[in-house]
């Protein structure tokens, strides 16, 4: 391992340092969180043409820069430090990533180049606010978290063209030909209320073949009264429906989405043989969002260390500047360590981000993958959820500090320091919490092999647990403890 950058990532982290430096200050980032879509699009074009990055991690063939995981965790790094509100993760780390690594050629070559332009934007739609479950950054993503049986969540049926005969079980259709409709809904969707290419997660097969697929929804085939174009159902009944939520950190837009039976297309469909008609199938669905959840936690912890470098450099600044007792503040010994303690912290924190965005473009022997978020793309077991987790609770701690040695002015819900601290609370509720990522870092590094008895103590070394009591779970116990 290398661990110093190229003259290119270097030069990537000027141009988007200085771009942000001159168009993206508090005050401008306060205004554009204020207008509907929630960030500023003339910048988000801009970055998209002048950087391409949007596209940054994508192959030169969709049109993409041809980097990997890397450039795009310290293009991160710099969008962190300005607060930047931006489809930046949404598109570059969750949607196009899964269309690369499990779409049909017709598929990519339709959606990957406005996607890396910046002409189209694309987010995740995972149910139940399960978004870390979903990219198993948090727990194991083999369950039923898009919503398991004939209810809850979001459900997938398969409905044959008009004019086909139905199939044997009365209103399915099968085969080629056949569509997919989506029924459900789901809350805290980043960009949701923008995103023009929707990956939704769907619960299919009922009980008997239960499991969950990803599909394709475009935003722009659904009518804005929420009635899908061209049906002759009562508008409200059937479409797409989006609303922009409530946040606390309004730099990070989330939306609700409803799915009223709207047409989807299978992603990975026409690709070949596989469990549906050409898609993926559940395992390797589970196995794409995996290695999608370490790309993209790699890339929100670059942005959390990014924050954190600002919000100290911030309080750095101000306690040099603000006197008390005729003396800088700064001067004072207390104040000193205090400082000093988050210092170490922000590089531990650099240092492990930049190590899970190493990993998370090669496999487990070290080489490069083919492609970033391709099939073989396997990161080192662990490795994003523990960088996630330091990353997160160094900003959280920065963030506070700053907040108190701001003093007064500092607990004033306009100064900028409230910036980095609601950025700080809301990225662990979106890909948290920090317990739960450690813990889960814990089982996949085999940290605990022996299971309970091993971590307490009262059991030979290596004995195996009592069946349906697997070393993991006890593995995430003795972390929460």
């Amino acid at each position: 391992m290398d661990a110093a950058f190229t003259e290119e990532q270097h030069e990537i982290r000027r141009t988007l340092r200085e771009l942000l430096h001159k168009r993206c200050g508090p005050d401008e980032v306060k205004a554009a969180v204020r207008t509907p879509p929630g960030y500023d699009e003339q910048l988000w074009r801009q970055l998209a043409a002048q950087l391409g990055l949007p596209g940054l991690a994508l192959p030169a063939v969709y049109a993409g820069v041809g980097c990997g995981p890397t450039e795009l965790a310290l293009a991160c790094e710099e969008t962190g430090r300005a607060v930047l509100p931006s489809p930046l993760i949404a598109t570059a780390a969750l949607a196009a990533p899964l269309i690369l690594a499990l779409g049909s050629e017709r598929q990519r070559a339709e959606l990957l180049p406005p996607l890396a332009t910046g002409e189209l934007t694309g987010t995740l739609v995972v149910p139940g606010g399960r978004l870390a479950t979903a990219l198993a950054l948090t727990g194991a993503n083999d369950g039923d978290w898009a919503g398991g049986g004939r209810a809850g969540g979001i459900q997938a049926r398969r409905v044959a063209p008009q004019g086909a005969v139905p199939g044997p079980k009365g209103g399915e259709g099968s085969g080629a030909g056949a569509g997919w409709r989506l029924y459900g809904e789901a809350g805290q969707v980043l960009n949701g209320h923008t995103a023009q290419v929707l990956v939704v997660a769907a619960h299919t097969g009922g009980f008997a073949r239960s499991r969950t697929l990803l599909f394709l929804v475009r935003a722009d085939a659904v009518g804005r009264t929420g009635a899908q174009v061209g049906d002759d159902g009562p508008a409200g009944l059937r479409g797409l429906l989006r609303t922009r939520q409530t946040a606390l950190d309004e730099t990070r837009p989330q939306a609700r989405v409803e799915l009223r039976d709207v047409p989807a297309e299978l992603l990975g469909e026409g690709a070949g043989e596989g469990e549906e008609a050409g898609g993926a199938d559940g395992a390797a669905v589970a196995r794409a969002l995996a290695a999608t959840g370490a790309v993209a936690a790699a890339a929100l912890a670059a942005e959390a260390v990014g924050a954190a470098d600002t919000a100290l450099a911030r309080t750095v600044a101000h306690v040099r500047q603000r006197e008390q007792f005729g003396r800088p503040i700064g001067s004072f010994q207390a104040v000193q360590h205090r400082l000093a303690d988050l210092y170490v912290s922000l590089q531990a924190a650099r240092s492990a981000v930049y190590y899970a965005a190493w990993s998370a473009g090669r496999g487990r022997s070290g080489e490069p993958t083919a492609a970033p978020y391709g099939p073989h793309a396997t990161a080192e077991p662990g490795v994003a959820a523990l960088a996630l987790a330091q990353a997160l609770e160094t900003l959280r701690a920065v963030a506070a500090e700053a907040v108190q040695l701001h003093g007064g002015i500092g607990f004033t819900w306009e100064h900028e320091a409230h910036l980095y601290f609601k950025r700080a609370a809301c990225d662990e509720l979106l890909l948290g919490p920090v317990h739960r990522l450690r813990a889960r870092a814990a089982e996949e590094a085999g940290l605990f092999p022996g299971g309970a008895d091993a971590v307490d103590g009262g059991g030979p070394a290596g004995a195996a647990g009592p069946a349906g009591a697997p070393a993991t779970g006890r593995a995430r116990e003795a972390v929460d403890a």
